[in-house]
């Protein structure tokens, strides 16, 4: 955990790199310290479909869902939040000033009751570091 997921509107494939937005949000999310390395993922989910505000075809979001496990406490989860939206306000800010945008973070937990993972991320995570090796 987490699985971040970056929502946007297509209107914005145009405006600004959703890769790198996409990268951003994943190091700041690890720049936390509340999660390793090999717990994160995250993806960027395009909405061809959307209606904004007055209906305007410029008007354009971003909504970013980090779905984490039970436990954390109020202040990491809204730290978690703070950090995820202070990428998201440094890479729109020129494009807030042409356009409406609508950018939001929602940090929620995760039902254990009806999960199930399987990955080795964590020891693949462990032997590159201890190799050190990185990924970027």
């Amino acid at each position: 955990m987490p699985h971040i997921v970056v929502e946007y509107s297509a209107n914005l494939d145009a405006a600004m790199s959703i890769e790198a937005l996409t990268r951003d949000v994943h190091r700041a999310v690890l720049a936390t310290g509340t999660f390793k390395p090999g717990a994160v993922r995250t993806r960027a989910e395009r909405r061809d479909i959307f209606v904004i505000a007055d209906g305007d075809p410029q008007n354009a979001f971003i909504n970013v869902i980090a779905r984490i496990g039970r436990g954390r406490p109020p202040e990491k989860r809204r730290g978690l939040a703070e950090a995820i939206m202070a990428v998201l306000d440094q890479e729109t800010a020129t494009l807030a000033a042409s356009r409406g945008l609508a950018l939001s973070v929602y940090v929620a937990e995760i039902d254990e009751d009806g999960a199930l993972r399987k990955n080795n991320l964590h020891a693949c995570m462990e032997q590159k570091a201890a190799l050190g090796k990185s990924a970027e």
